[in-house]
């Protein structure tokens, strides 16, 4: 069972062609294992690249703890650079369907046959609680005080297609309190958390803590909801750099929002026919 290991800024997924995914009666439990750092690949998820019906391809993607994602901005982002070079699909923006629609990748940087930069057209946000969702009566979530830990945070929440909290402080022990607010109550499908340091209206600083995966270096769709809550407070204007751990990435609010940033193949393996045996006969 062949794979390819990808990134974009350090946020890192196992990729696999719809021609190796036959045989894995559980993708959550396949994903749990192959993403383990210690005894697996390691990995924040898991992508398979399909076909569609609706679309040039497909995305399905599984997080480190097992769970499906509806999209990730950084993985889409590596499966074009992967689809791309391999002749899967022929033209540099085409249509990925996603549990979040349809998202459209463009490739704008290539060297060789080698993608650089990729740039995501990740749609509209939404703001009403059910569309997050959030267990919250009214049009939208913006500086709602969120007690978690002995301490209130005002969040303001919105999804892009994934839900996302976005707290305008970085606390020193941030990973704490981005664990707690994930699976706060008021969160019925869990929730990713974005603590942003706004530099200047062209800037921010962000920690993210990722829904299924946890603390990780970058995420894509974490940017973008940064950049949509920051505009609406007035803090960013409309095109800024989202600096994250693993790196920067360009966001744009139109009204679509835009991402743009690195993706990188780092290597490709096989799984060893006796794990791949154990790994795939499990149960759900």
């Amino acid at each position: 069972m062949q794979f390819v290991k990808m990134h974009g800024l350090g946020n890192d997924f196992i990729i696999f062609p719809e021609e190796e995914t036959g045989g894995v009666s559980s993708w959550p439990s396949f994903s749990l294992k192959i993403c383990d750092r210690h005894k697996g690949v390691g990995g924040d998820g898991v992508i398979l690249v399909l076909s569609s019906s609706v679309a040039d391809l497909r995305m399905r993607i599984f997080n480190s703890d097992g769970s499906e994602a509806e999209m990730c901005g950084n993985g889409i982002r590596c499966l074009a650079k992967f689809a791309f070079e391999r002749g899967i699909v022929n033209k540099k923006e085409f249509t990925v369907e996603t549990k979040a629609g349809i998202i459209i990748p463009r490739i704008t940087e290539e060297e060789e046959g080698k993608v650089r930069r990729v740039r995501v057209n990740m749609g509209k946000p939404r703001f009403q609680p059910r569309e997050i969702p959030v267990d919250l009566e009214g049009k939208e979530v913006k500086n709602y005080p969120l007690e978690v830990e002995g301490r209130t945070f005002l969040i303001s929440a919105l999804s892009l297609g994934n839900p996302h909290v976005v707290i305008f402080e970085i606390p020193r022990d941030w990973e704490k309190y981005g664990r707690e607010i994930e699976n706060h109550p008021l969160f019925p499908e869990k929730t990713n958390v974005e603590f942003v340091e706004v530099r200047n209206k062209k800037e921010a600083v962000v920690k993210v803590w990722e829904r299924g995966a946890g603390a990780t270096l970058a995420c894509g769709t974490g940017a973008a909801a940064v950049l949509v809550a920051s505009v609406r407070e007035g803090k960013l204007d409309r095109k800024a750099a989202i600096h994250l751990p693993g790196g920067t990435l360009d966001v744009e609010w139109q009204e679509e929002v835009y991402i743009e940033g690195p993706a990188e193949e780092v290597f490709s393996g096989e799984i060893n026919e006796e794990v791949e045996k154990e790994w795939k006969l499990l149960s759900v």
